[in-house]
């Protein structure tokens, strides 16, 4: 069974086998989550992310699936790019957001990784509510199977900790 503990704080920080990067389809960096993994992970992860554009990712990742690269400078061995959807007032997207982190664990598990740090995807700039964010995250870490031991969502604030603390139990 896996482990899931909450961390405040910077995922960048966090000593694991990967780190998830909430990725955009581009691969090539961005803001937020993404944009600080690729700052401290160094040019490693972006040349990585550019061959992979340049071989099977040519129109980019798209929602819902995740590719793994080098973690560079980071404190970890790989990093899981996915790209989560935007969130929409119209539209159930909730299962691409839960593909992320099934997709994310799959890869951890082929790669052999037993320690594994998610942010909360898509809940920053692509808008989606914390409160179901946080829902489906627990969720879906807890119901799918794989060989990683140990799941932390390292979360940046106090209101996105709390959250996904209510939703933990």
């Amino acid at each position: 069974m896996t482990t899931i503990r909450l961390v405040q704080g910077d995922i960048t920080r966090e000593s694991v086998d990967a780190i998830v990067n909430a990725a955009n389809s581009s691969l090539l960096g961005g803001g937020g989550v993404d944009g600080a993994i690729h700052r401290r992970g160094g040019p490693a992860i972006l040349d990585e992310c550019r061959k992979l554009r340049a071989s099977h990712y040519g129109k980019g990742l798209a929602a819902g699936q995740a590719v793994a690269t080098t973690a560079g400078n980071l404190d970890a061995r790989w990093v899981i790019h996915t790209v989560g959807p935007v969130w929409s007032a119209t539209e159930d997207r909730s299962e691409l957001l839960a593909s992320c982190y099934r997709e994310s664990l799959r890869i951890a598990g082929e790669l052999g990784a037993r320690t594994v740090a998610f942010p909360a995807i898509s809940t920053g700039v692509y808008r989606w509510p914390m409160d179901d964010g946080a829902r489906i995250a627990v969720e879906t870490v807890r119901d799918t199977p794989t060989a990683v031991e140990e799941v932390r969502f390292v979360l940046f604030d106090d209101r996105a900790y709390d959250e996904f603390a209510r939703v933990l139990g």
